[in-house]
C-alpha cells in the first residue's frame, strides 16, 4: 500500500509553515538573530539553519523501515518514507548550501535533489564519484536549478555543467573529512549527506557528522540492505550514544541525533 498523498494538517506542521521564512533567513544571513517561535518543530530545524562548525557543519539524513531496511532485496526504496518525512528532507535541502550523494545513489534512484516540496533555494548538488561513473543523462543534471560538483580521485572528463573537484583517494576511497574540507574551501558551510546508506554510514564512522536525522517509517520489509552499518565493536560501552530528540512527522518518527565529533571514533 502506498502512503497517503493528502495534505497533512498537523498543528505542528502548520506552525512550522509560519516560522519557515524566519528559518530560511537564518540559514542565509549570518547576522540574522533567532527569534522565539511558537513552533514545536523550531528546535528540529534551527540547529541546521544556524549550523556552524569547522570546517563546515555536516548533517546526515536517512529514511528506513521499522526493521532497519532502506530498500527491498531488489533495490526498490520508493515509498518507504511518508509524505511529511519527504517534505522534511526537502526542508533540510533548502537550509543547507549543498547536498551530497554517492554515485551509486544516482545510478539506483536517479534523484532530482531539488526542493519542489517546500519554499526555498535549491542547494548545490555534489556527487561522490571517484571513478567517473556519473551518467550524462542523470535527472539532477537537467534542470539547471543549482551548481553541480563531482568529487573524484583523478582528472577526467565530465558532463556539461559538472565541476570536477579532485580529492586524493587512499585505498580506492576518498576520506569523508577530505570531502568536507574540499567543499568548505568552495564556501559550503552547511552540508547535507543524503545518501545512500553506505555514504551516510561512512561519514558517521569517520566522525564527520554533527547531526544525523534518522526517519523510521511504520512498515517492515524483512530483507534487503540496512541503513546504518558501522565497524564492529566488542563492548556496548563503545557504542555511539548521541544526544537525541524525537519528532513525529506524519506517520513516521524522526530521531534527531546530535554528536560531539571528538567523541566519535573512526
Amino acid at each position: 500500500m502506498l502512503p497517503e498523498t493528502r495534505e497533512i494538517q498537523d498543528p505542528a506542521v502548520l506552525a512550522l509553515e509560519k516560522a519557515w521564512p524566519a528559518l530560511l533567513d537564518m540559514a542565509r544571513d549570518d547576522t540574522a538573530a533567532p527569534a522565539p517561535q511558537a513552533c514545536p518543530l523550531w528546535r528540529l530545524y534551527a540547529p541546521i539553519a544556524q549550523g556552524r562548525a569547522a570546517p563546515a557543519f555536516v548533517v546526515g539524513q536517512l529514511g528506513q523501515s521499522l526493521d532497519g531496511r532502506v530498500a527491498t532485496s531488489t533495490g526498490k526504496s520508493r515509498y518507504i518514507s511518508g509524505p511529511e518525512a519527504i517534505r522534511h528532507l526537502h526542508r533540510l535541502r533548502a537550509l543547507v548550501d549543498c547536498v551530497v550523494v554517492g554515485v551509486g545513489t544516482v545510478a539506483a534512484d536517479n534523484p532530482q535533489l531539488n526542493v519542489r516540496e517546500v519554499q526555498g533555494p535549491c542547494p548545490a548538488r555534489v556527487v561522490i564519484d571517484p571513478n567517473l561513473r556519473l551518467p550524462g543523462d542523470a535527472r539532477m543534471l537537467s534542470d539547471g536549478a543549482a551548481p553541480i560538483y563531482a568529487i573524484q580521485s583523478q582528472a577526467g572528463a565530465r558532463p556539461d555543467g559538472v565541476v570536477p573537484l579532485v580529492v586524493p583517494a587512499a585505498g580506492g576511497r576518498i576520506a569523508p573529512a577530505d570531502i568536507v574540507a574540499a567543499l568548505a574551501e568552495r564556501g559550503f558551510r552547511r552540508i547535507l549527506i543524503e545518501g545512500g546508506a553506505a555514504t551516510v554510514s561512512a561519514f558517521l564512522a569517520a566522525g564527520a557528522l554533527d547531526r544525523l536525522h534518522i526517519g523510521i517509517a511504520p512498515l517492515m520489509i524483512g530483507s534487503g540492505p540496512i541503513g546504518i552499518n558501522l565497524p564492529p565493536i566488542d563492548e556496548l560501552s563503545c557504542a555511539l550514544r548521541p544526544t537525541t530528540a524525537i519528532y513525529e512527522l506524519g506517520g513516521d518518527v524522526l530521531f534527531d541525533c546530535a554528536f560531539e565529533r571528538a567523541a566519535i571514533k573512526a
